[in-house]
């Protein structure tokens, strides 16, 4: 059955594109999914990559957001200083054979020099569903973001690049022989408070779970836990000015977002979790609802 919707809601981030058939008033028709990620993309590539996955589906307005409007993507979108609300007018527009397509501006920060792109959709999401909020919102990811929010606008933010560093240690340094699979959680907590306490000691004590596993036999389940540990714990003792004292809401779904709701329970900090594909559906929405007050 052809499904014939008044808009198309996208993610298109480095890895993936998913895509959903939307009615007008936010309600989810159908989605689909693809690996075809902007990293996977030439230029070429985007257009027939989205007219694909939307084959079965009529015809509409596409509201878009991730890396696609990124300069590698796409087309495009521009970025709009902070402070601002995260979500601004300024689409960047292109086309495929049969679908027009609108992407959502990311935001950009002067000093320190910063930029996000996607986020922003995701904390308009959740600010469309906790109104008046003010607080940090962390978004755990390859580069985590932490987001101070006041009166409904992004005021500053800060990126950390703890998920690339992770990935680039277990899968490309000597670390790779002690990090395996598998989890611990003691081994997660003994990083963590290390990392917290003394991050400038970060480079000598991830090579001690190399040695730790040449001479005392540290299992490699417990030796990739708490390199995680060390890795959040610096990054939270780097981003303590923005979380200490803090509302925190950590958007995201499944088990980083959750170890790092567990990492500033040790501080004292409540943070609550956040569904992420909820508030990616609902910043869209209202991005769509912005485009049609200019369309």
């Amino acid at each position: 059955m052809t499904i014939s919707p008044a808009w198309i809601a996208v993610d298109w981030g480095t890895s993936n594109l998913r895509v959903w058939a939307m009615s007008d008033s936010g309600s989810v028709l159908a989605e689909a999914t693809s690996d075809e990620g902007m990293g996977t993309l030439d230029q070429a590539g985007f257009a027939p990559a989205l007219d694909r996955l939307c084959a079965d589906w009529d015809a509409a307005p596409v509201i878009a957001c991730g890396m696609v409007g990124s300069r590698q993507g796409w087309a495009e979108a521009p970025y709009t200083a902070v402070p601002c609300t995260p979500l601004v007018r300024g689409f960047a527009t292109t086309h495929s054979s049969r679908l027009s397509v609108n992407i959502i501006p990311g935001l950009k920060q002067a000093s320190p020099a910063d930029v996000m792109r996607g986020e922003e959709t995701q904390i308009a999401g959740f600010l469309a569903q906790n109104p008046r909020w003010d607080g940090v919102i962390c978004l755990p990811g390859t580069h985590t973001k932490w987001v101070h929010i006041s009166a409904d606008e992004v005021v500053s933010f800060q990126t950390c690049m703890t998920g690339d560093m992770f990935a680039a240690l277990t899968g490309h340094t000597v670390l790779r022989h002690s990090c395996g699979d598998g989890w611990d959680d003691g081994g997660f907590a003994t990083g963590l408070d290390d990392g917290l306490s003394r991050p400038e000691r970060l480079a000598a004590r991830m090579f001690t779970l190399r040695a730790e596993g040449l001479l005392n036999g540290l299992p490699q389940a417990q030796a990739r836990a708490r390199l995680s540990g060390l890795l959040i714990g610096a990054e939270l003792a780097a981003t303590k000015p923005y979380w200490l004292g803090q509302q925190v809401a950590v958007i995201g779904a499944g088990a980083l977002s959750h170890l790092y709701v567990t990492a500033l329970s040790t501080q004292g900090v409540a943070a609550t979790q956040v569904n992420a594909e909820r508030a990616t559906l609902t910043g869209l929405t209202a991005a769509y609802r912005l485009w049609k007050e200019t369309a």
